[in-house]
């Protein structure tokens, strides 16, 4: 399948090549160190960083190895990790890319002093990242009752799992329309979401799949767009609705998906829940599901 494999820009002419990185940091002395002396743990992966490409000073993404025999669901996430001198540390982040992907690609925020994230955003192709073997969540399309229409709240990071159940063939075999909103405080923010459709658009067999299935809508909260506000004032206010030409959230045909901010997460559910949806989870499928295993 690694003629299917949605590549960065820089590598999507050239599929006998594999995605290089985009003007990653330099390493420290002391990280490059530690990553070449420390020890693997025991019982994880440890995967060899392919691309990596920054978005902004906050947000960046990037691609590695996939270990043979994992297997995962559109949508789920997992442990991943490095070692800080001799300890590894590790984070949940939701798996990006799709099942059928043979690449792992992760959406990861900076935090100039996370314990993970202050690490990881120095990485570069041929470093390694670890993993724990057993991927898990509630944002997958097992966790809702069929439906006719399938909206992704999103903000900032919250975006991943969304990268990963857009670029998969079933979603779009469960639903008619596919309705993704990404909320961010700044435009520039907003690219991967950008360079996911893109990508979608112009990939050799998801364009024909996908179709005009798939709906995007970005939105900020600082800056002048064409789309402006919180997400959920634009649900409450209807503005959302009117933007995309579709009816106000109904049960009998609309299914939900969230991942963001504790406080989106929370006033989405309500206006769900308001609307009349019932959330689920993998137990007992419903109409919505949250992510809580992080916030972004």
């Amino acid at each position: 399948m690694r003629d299917q494999m949605v590549y960065f820009a820089s590598a999507k002419n050239d599929e006998t090549k594999r995605p290089i990185g985009m003007n990653a940091p330099a390493k420290t002395e002391e990280f490059a160190v530690a990553q070449v002396q420390a020890k693997i743990p025991d019982g994880v992966y440890a995967e060899t960083v392919l691309a990596v490409e920054h978005y902004t000073d906050r947000l960046f993404r990037f691609r590695m190895t996939r270990p043979a025999g994992f297997r995962f669901r559109s949508g789920e996430f997992a442990m991943i990790g490095l070692m800080v001198g001799d300890k590894p540390v590790y984070r949940a982040y939701s798996i990006a890319s799709p099942a059928w992907d043979e690449e792992l690609e992760f959406f990861s925020i900076k935090v100039p002093d996370g314990p993970l994230t202050s690490h990881l955003q120095a990485i570069k192709p041929g470093d390694t990242v670890l993993m724990r073997k057993k991927p898990t969540g509630t944002l997958v399309l097992d966790a809702l009752t069929p439906g006719k229409r399938l909206y992704m709240f999103s903000t900032g990071t919250g975006i991943a799992p969304f990268a990963s159940l857009i670029r998969d063939p079933e979603t779009y075999e469960k639903f008619d329309e596919v309705i993704l909103t990404h909320t961010c405080r700044d435009v520039a923010e907003l690219k991967y979401g950008f360079d996911l459709v893109h990508e979608i658009n112009n990939h050799e067999f998801l364009h024909e799949i996908v179709g005009d299935k798939l709906k995007h809508y970005p939105t900020v909260t600082r800056e002048d767009f064409k789309y402006r506000g919180r997400i959920t004032d634009l649900i409450e206010n209807g503005k959302l609705f009117t933007d995309l030409g579709v009816p106000a959230l109904d049960p009998a045909v609309d299914r939900g998906m969230i991942c963001g901010s504790t406080a989106m997460l929370k006033d989405t559910k309500d206006l769900l829940e308001k609307a009349g949806l019932v959330e689920g989870s993998n137990s007992k499928p419903g109409e919505f599901v949250i992510e809580r295993a992080f916030v972004g």
